[in-house]
């Protein structure tokens, strides 16, 4: 316990670790940032413009793609505004939670969209003949709306209790805010803190993953007695869904190491590589990995391109002509 003094700025120290290579990174993460906005608008459009694409299933993967340009958005413009400092960047302590907000928020939506979408995998594929009444619009709305808005009130409630810690320290050895290193500088009692830690590390974890492992479980104990052909097609439908759990909770499991235990020998660029992976593969790899393997989103996606490129012009320069 140190002397506690009012604080009102962060020092994210984790800058300094990229050193003479900043501008290689900036531009490599300003490319990948553009493609992640680039290829989730595009899903998101494309899903919301075909109604054949008006599902379930695509219906939470426009939710997935929502969450995953609100995460981009909270956090790569300022990192990258952050690198070309010839100094490490002080943001205010309001902007840190702000953004200690939004990095979890999004995690948190990420994780549980993916039980969510799990769930409607194991009704597709164990009762496909009531799919559409079990997965009935209703229930589709609720389900993203208990995603979203839970996890947006528990956080938020998280967001005023870390607001109240009186802080000891103001340098973060980050390149983003995070909330278990800013504890760590909190001079002030956390036993509010810790207790909705742990309700909100039960509902934003311990829940989804109960979810996906209970619809895992099924699917593969269902798909075990159907034919060749019916268990390679019931499978394919789950490859995405799996490469982005995968994905994502590989890139959430580099960030709890490298955080936690931060005296792990590694070179520190590749300590900040590991703690923006999961903002930026996850996110770029789900519209990729859905694109190549749904044929219904290629088809559309293709129609939509082509509709863009090449056909509205056409109607224009008809019309032109016709009022000549």
């Amino acid at each position: 316990m140190g002397n506690s003094t009012h604080i009102t700025t962060i020092i994210l120290s984790g800058y300094i670790e990229i050193g003479n290579i900043k501008y290689f990174c900036f531009t490599i993460l300003t490319l990948l940032f553009v493609a992640v906005l680039v290829a989730n608008q595009l899903l998101i459009v494309v899903i919301c413009r075909e109604s054949s694409l008006h599902e379930p299933m695509y219906v939470f993967l426009c939710s997935l793609s929502v969450n995953d340009v609100y995460g981009s958005i909270a956090v790569f413009p300022l990192l990258l505004s952050n690198m070309l400092l010839s100094k490490p960047p002080e943001i205010s302590l309001t902007l840190c939670h702000v953004q200690i907000f939004a990095l979890y928020t999004y995690g948190s939506v990420e994780f549980s969209n993916l039980a969510v979408m799990s769930y409607d995998r194991y009704v597709a594929i164990c009762y496909p003949l009531e799919y559409h009444r079990i997965m009935s619009p209703t229930r589709i709305v609720t389900l993203i709306a208990l995603v979203w808005l839970i996890l947006m009130i528990k956080f938020s409630i998280n967001l005023f209790l870390n607001a109240q810690l009186q802080l000891c320290g103001n340098v973060l050895d980050k390149v983003y805010c995070d909330n278990y290193m800013l504890a760590k500088l909190s001079c002030s009692e956390t036993t509010a803190n810790n207790t909705t830690g742990i309700i909100g590390i039960m509902l934003s974890i311990f829940a989804p993953l109960g979810i996906i492992l209970f619809s895992y479980t099924k699917i593969l104990r269902v798909c075990s007695k159907y034919t060749r052909e019916t268990k390679q097609k019931a499978v394919s439908t789950c490859v995405p869904h799996f490469v982005s759990l995968l994905n994502f909770s590989v890139g959430c499991s580099f960030e709890i190491i490298q955080s936690r235990f931060d005296k792990l020998p590694m070179p520190p660029v590749l300590r900040v590589i590991l703690s923006i992976y999961f903002l930026i593969c996850p996110p770029l790899v789900n519209p990729i990995m859905y694109g190549i393997r749904l044929s219904k989103i290629k088809r559309a996606i293709k129609k939509c391109i082509f509709h863009s490129v090449w056909i509205k012009p056409l109607i224009k320069i008809r019309m032109l002509f016709i009022v000549i």
